[in-house]
């Protein structure tokens, strides 16, 4: 395994004969659905909805289905600025729906964007030179440069199917390099490919950034006095952001058995830096195009539970130096294809579904990797962290080992849940460096490979790592024990008064509807995405009912988020529960996440208190609640509330401030009491607690 990696072992393509360049085609207008008007206008979809109802003169639908037609851009685009609704169409947007609309799909269109962002990236004096003449010499003379740019950066056998250029495809390419102008050839890259992902999120599976980071980070020397890995492979490169997200490289290679990924990431990771790029598309296990070639690191997130991975015709391979896996498990196979590839003292990270720690018909070989030195360490990841995100995957680091050196006696197991921020790093970086690491009560410990080499050789580390005590020993119950008193006895301060009824009673005040109040300008409504740039928190729909600060994290998107502000009110429109939270200075400065609406109520004109307290009310949500067959869903424009000058709102607003404090010391000594039991359960049993206190 001592062969530098080199190129793809893969025949030239024929040339083919010179053709006259074809006359130009009439291509069809771009489409936008439409929400990519609102997106257009920066206005919600009902808007759009109401435009068409409305506007008899709105642009009639040219394409899609009746329940969620399409319009011509151009068409959409001048009735906008007819109406004084947008100034000038954004050329991000514009550009992407140029994508979007292209006849060979929005793929082909990236692929062609793609490598007309190389030459303006590589080659920016020829590329102006070439862009000043028409579009039929532009689609003559480019293809040639093109060629010489993808050669010299991809290798003579890369993966790109090379486009073909028509004048019709010219438009695209100059919108792309106008974008790039504006952004970076880079960014403008990542943001189409961007759109592009965001617009199928079933046709991929991707591996989120921070998570691509964690397992970049495992590869370097953990001492980071060595030398960074130079060359790194992803055998499962789907859209390149493993190999994207460790910097340094000397040279990057990536294989995915589809060829519209393939091309995508050498595409992207040729924009991304110098390093050059060797990409192929065919299945790494069957149709390995780096065979017999060793890099530094290996970076992969494999496809999970395939039975059709080859395990028929692949019996003999040599890669299965630590056993041949059995037809069910297809990612030990990836497990030692990532291992025949790397040099020796290499380091592979691989993303592994949990079943693998712990299944029989692996149990062979999980021994031998452990016997011999190459599982280094085994990482819980809460759930959630990558798709399929309703299971906790694991991370698994491997190194090869050499020749006649003493493998480690020990194996890292860490549970992340458990382990908080950043401790994955540094427990691999102390236990690379001295073979230990101090152990912390259900999160890191080194264990002892002869401790698992049993019947099971089972490697999920929450069966291995000591649980920690719920209260934390015999000091901590007590400190929880004085804030439960504490917190009762201000909750007892904080209970209401005897209810009462109304000295006289008063004619009931007229009502109006959250939709009215939008429309009058007394407040904004916005739907809530938890995504967006920027790394803000995210208020989720369980935090609002827990009335806990934000757990969620931000999912990446082009667009600033709308942050909270104090006073705002966040409604979710999920459940059957009736939930208005007003947001305070402490949950300020976050997101709202998906199934959350945020009221902003002008302080001139509405209480904030006495709009979420009147929102509260049982009754109107059920006015204003729809029933699906397996979930109610609020429609938060129809909620109601009355119509009172601001003085009295302020006095409704008090008590209801009032009610909502007293809630929220119900809430924290529920907590606290179930800390403090569950505590005690476990310290009477664990022996950290005598009976008799």
């Amino acid at each position: 395994m001592s062969e530098e990696i080199g190129a793809p072992h893969a025949p030239h393509a024929p040339q083919a004969p010179h053709t006259p360049a074809p006359a130009p085609a009439v291509t069809a207008p771009a489409e936008v659905t439409a929400a990519e008007v609102a997106r257009l206008a920066g206005v919600g979809r009902a808007a759009v909805s109401n435009w068409r109802r409305r506007h008899a003169d709105f642009p009639k639908p040219v394409g899609g289905t009746e329940t969620s037609p399409s319009f011509a851009l151009p068409e959409v685009e001048q009735w906008l600025r007819a109406q004084g609704k947008l100034a000038e169409v954004p050329l991000r947007e514009r550009v992407w729906q140029q994508v979007a609309a292209h006849p060979g799909g929005a793929v082909a269109a990236l692929v062609k964007a793609g490598g007309a962002l190389l030459v303006v990236r590589e080659r920016p004096a020829e590329w102006l030179k070439l862009a000043a003449g028409s579009d039929g010499e532009m689609a003559e003379q480019l293809r040639p440069v093109l060629d010489e740019v993808l050669r010299a950066r991809l290798g003579p056998g890369h993966a790109l199917t090379e486009p073909a250029l028509p004048p019709a495809a010219v438009p695209l390419l100059r919108a792309a390099a106008d974008l790039a102008a504006e952004l970076g050839a880079h960014q403008a890259f990542e943001f189409l490919l961007g759109r592009h992902l965001d617009a199928n999120p079933r046709q991929y599976t991707l591996t989120p950034d921070g998570l691509a980071s964690l397992m970049a980070a495992l590869v370097a020397p953990a001492d980071q006095a060595g030398p960074a890995p130079r060359t790194v492979l992803d055998p499962a490169c789907g859209t390149g952001t493993l190999l994207r997200a460790l910097p340094g490289a000397t040279a990057l290679y990536a294989q995915d058995s589809s060829p519209e990924l393939a091309a995508l990431t050498a595409l992207r990771l040729a924009l991304g830096g110098p390093a050059p790029v060797r990409a192929a598309a065919a299945d790494s296990l069957r149709a390995d195009a780096f065979a017999g070639a060793a890099v530094d690191a290996v970076l992969c997130h494999p496809p999970f539970n395939e039975r059709n991975w080859g395990h028929e015709e692949l019996a003999y391979d040599p890669r299965w130096e630590y056993g041949f896996p059995a037809r069910t498990e297809s990612e030990l196979a990836w497990v030692q294809h990532c291992l025949a590839h790397l040099r020796e003292g290499g380091t592979a990270v691989l993303l592994m579904p949990p079943a693998v720690a712990a299944r029989r018909s692996g149990r062979r070989i999980r021994a031998d990797l452990l016997r011999r030195g190459a599982l280094r360490a085994v990482v819980a990841l809460p759930a959630g962290a990558a798709p399929p995100y309703g299971i906790p995957l694991h991370l698994w680091v491997l190194r090869r080992p050499a020749p006649y050196a003493a493998p480690p006696t020990g194996l890292l197991l860490i549970d992340t849940a458990a382990a908080g921020d950043g401790a994955v790093e540094a427990a691999w970086a102390a236990y690379d460096a001295s073979g230990t690491v101090e152990e912390a009560p259900g999160a890191t410990r080194v264990v002892p490979v002869v401790e698992l080499l049993d019947d099971d050789v089972d490697l999920t580390p929450a069966r291995h790592l000591p649980p920690p005590a719920a209260g934390g020993g015999p000091a901590e119950l007590t400190a929880v024990r004085d804030r439960l008193a504490e917190t009762l006895g201000r909750a007892a301060r904080l209970t209401p008064p005897p209810a009462a009824p109304p000295a006289r009673a008063a004619a009931r005040p007229p009502l109006t509807t959250i939709g009215e109040l939008a429309r009058a300008g007394a407040l904004e409504l916005h739907t809530g995405t938890g995504s967006g740039s920027g790394g803000a928190p995210v208020l989720t729909e369980q935090d609002v009912y827990a009335g806990t600060g934000p757990s969620g994290t931000l999912a990446a998107g082009p667009e600033a988020p709308l942050l909270t502000a104090p006073g705002d009110v966040l409604v979710p429109v999920v459940g059957a529960a009736s939930v208005a939270r007003v947001v305070d200075a402490d949950t300020a400065g976050a997101v709202p996440g998906r199934g959350l609406v945020l009221l902003r109520p002008d302080p001139a004109a509405l209480d904030p208190w006495f709009l979420a307290g009147f929102l509260r009310g049982t009754a109107g949500t059920r006015r204003a609640s729809s029933h699906a067959s397996t979930a109610t869903r609020l429609d938060v424009r129809r909620l109601r509330l009355p119509r009172q000058p601001l003085a009295e709102q302020r006095g409704y607003g008090a008590r209801f401030r009032a009610l909502a404090e007293f809630e929220d010391a119900l809430r924290l000594a529920g907590r606290l009491g179930e800390q403090l039991v569950q505590g005690l359960y476990d310290g009477l049993s664990d022996g950290t607690v005598a009976p008799d206190r």
